[in-house]
């Protein structure tokens, strides 16, 4: 099964590799900006994708594209998956744009490993070429469009616009949030933006994949037990949400391992350096409202001294005691099994491709 995963992957990176090359050259950038961009030194083009490049080098589990082709192949067996994979790059090249954003807002120092992108380039620099990767998809989309019907390019775009704009909805919420420690949101309120923020892009992978597999479908391409009929508006909605739930469970599980050990390429808490209301601080506020100040005094401490001062130990000792990481654990982890068992009740065409979504998932839980 895990040469499965890997074969997968290794296309995805392929496609990656052609919209943002490492050394861009003047027939890519003929294909992305037209004629205009005939006389453009080639190190101004490097100085626009080199950011997004360089984050994109630096790994990230792909976990979103390849649920993608896994659904399309799950409903439309492989041509509906080979129909899926040019527009996997709507979802990575746009998560890769919001994490160079997402560093900016947050004044984070690293992601992956290695310094924060704006702190490499420039935050002008930065914030264009991230701005870039949300726009470079429309180009993916012209060639990637080409075999789908005008009714299915249509509903393409539409997707991917109203999920983008879901997108930065999302991080207006969790920017609100965190510039103003004495707002206090309900967990729902806090699950709605990680749903609009975080499950978005999993939303949009799984609508995604419906609409391919239905359109390879309608047009006889696909030798599978479903009827065109069979991809409904009904389906779409109920993929969609275990996506965006699997999304959710995702980003509950990032934030608990950042408290605990820290995150891959990140420092231990720097989530509460940054002043993130993740679901454990949360938890933590609703259950002790009388430690309000005593939390914020520690945020105040963390976000003035860094990562190595001794209140933010303090404040990760006090939500352990309280069990709220336990807590967010279990609601992250069910979160992600509700998920799972949505994918897997679900009378798909293709069983090694459902067997591959459980298998996908079930690494996501332990991440």
């Amino acid at each position: 099964m895990e040469n499965q995963y890997k074969l997968r992957l290794e296309k995805i990176e392929e496609v990656l590799d052609s919209w943002l090359p490492v050394n861009p050259e003047h027939k890519w950038a003929e294909k992305i900006f037209g004629t205009r961009a005939d006389r453009i030194d080639a190190r101004l083009l490097k100085s626009l994708s080199a950011p997004g490049r360089d984050l994109i080098d630096r790994g990230g589990k792909r976990w979103r594209p390849l649920l993608m082709l896994l659904i399309a192949q799950a409903i439309g067996g492989e041509k509906a998956a080979a129909a899926a994979l040019p527009l996997t790059v709507l979802v990575e090249l746009c998560h890769n744009a919001s994490l160079i954003h997402d560093d900016i807002e947050d004044n984070s120092d690293e992601r992956r490993g290695k310094p924060a992108v704006h702190l490499v380039y420039g935050s002008d620099t930065a914030i264009n070429s991230g701005s870039f990767l949300y726009f470079l998809p429309l180009a993916c989309l012209d060639s990637g469009l080409q075999n789908f019907s005008a009714e299915t390019k249509n509903q393409i775009l539409k997707t991917w616009g109203i999920y983008m704009r879901r997108l930065h909805l999302g991080q207006a919420m969790d920017i609100s949030w965190h510039r103003d420690f004495y707002s206090l949101p309900q967990i729902s309120e806090y699950e709605k933006m990680c749903r609009l923020k975080t499950g978005c892009l999993a939303g949009m992978a799984a609508a995604l994949a419906v609409v391919c597999a239905g359109d390879c479908l309608k047009a006889n391409g696909c030798a599978a037990a479903a009827t065109p009929e069979a991809i409904s508006d009904e389906l779409s909605a109920k993929l969609t949400d275990a996506a965006e739930k699997l999304g959710v469970g995702f980003q509950i599980l990032d934030d608990v391992k950042n408290l605990r050990t820290g995150n891959p390429g990140k420092k231990r808490g720097d989530d509460i350096v940054e002043g993130k209301k993740s679901l454990p601080v949360l938890l933590y506020l609703h259950k002790y409202p009388e430690k309000r100040e005593f939390t914020a005094a520690c945020f105040r401490a963390a976000s003035s001294k860094g990562i190595a001062a001794p209140e933010l130990e303090e404040i990760i000792l006090a939500m352990q005691n309280a069990g709220v990481l336990d807590e967010a654990q279990r609601r992250g982890a069910e979160l992600i099994g509700g998920s799972r068992q949505t994918f897997i009740q679900t009378d798909f065409f293709d069983a090694q491709a459902k067997a591959l979504l459980g298998g996908l998932i079930d690494f996501i839980s332990d991440i």
